[in-house]
């Protein structure tokens, strides 16, 4: 394993996927750990984020549920925005071999009640935060589909990922992912992948090879939000 990736973090944005227990995803992050990479993982819902918690501790008791209010953990920046994100308590709990299972909500000031956010926004926000080594965006789509040629995308630039996804012939929730993607890279994390994450041992391949699942965006980097 290329060991410049020990003690820096992943970020995960998972779906449903891993909550159907005969997947790799537990086992694939414990081989991650062991070579001090360390997960956090960005749940699709506060309750997948709770399910996940559960499914995962059933495998190894490492996963901890964080909300956004937890240690003002995802401030509101307003209308949906996130504010600058608060990583100390990441950091606390990766560095003692946890995983963070975060749930996509703010934590409000101003109010009682947290608010939603998009889960792919959150992902985003928590990998340039972290100065993460990877993002890796799981979708049943499997990548982005060229809807000229329709095949999976190999590799896209920041600009090229922008591109498709004002394309009104690509899926409303693929779009999200690839402009996710694409300001993830522009933040300065070096790759971003999506990819299906019911194939077997997928996070593996893709974040320690060469080899992609899936579609990965990477290029030159723009420091600042796309």
């Amino acid at each position: 394993m290329d060991r410049s990736f020990a003690g820096r973090t992943f970020v995960l944005r998972i779906d449903r996927s891993p909550l159907d227990e005969s997947t790799t995803l537990g086992s694939d992050l414990a081989f991650l750990m062991q070579r001090d990479v360390r997960p956090i993982v960005v749940a699709p819902t506060s309750d997948a984020a709770r399910s996940y918690v559960r499914a995962l501790n059933r495998q190894r008791s490492v996963a901890v549920g964080l909300s956004g209010a937890d240690a003002a953990l995802l401030p509101s920046g307003g209308r949906d925005a996130i504010g600058r994100v608060q990583t100390g308590i990441l950091a606390t709990l990766t560095s003692a071999g946890y995983i963070p299972v975060i749930e996509p909500t703010a934590y409000a000031f101003a109010g009682d009640d947290d608010v939603a956010l998009s889960a792919d926004d959150v992902a985003a926000a928590v990998a340039s935060a972290t100065e993460a080594a990877r993002a890796i965006f799981f979708t049943t789509a499997g990548g982005v589909v060229d809807p000229q040629s329709h095949a999976v995308v190999d590799e896209l630039t920041p600009a090229e990922a922008l591109a498709l996804a004002e394309r009104d012939d690509i899926a409303a929730d693929v779009r999200a992912v690839i402009r996710a993607a694409a300001r993830v890279v522009r933040g300065g994390v070096q790759a971003a992948h999506i990819l299906d994450g019911r194939v077997a041992h997928a996070a593996i391949v893709e974040f320690l090879t060469d080899r992609h699942l899936g579609t990965q965006v990477t290029g030159t980097v723009y420091l600042g939000a796309a």
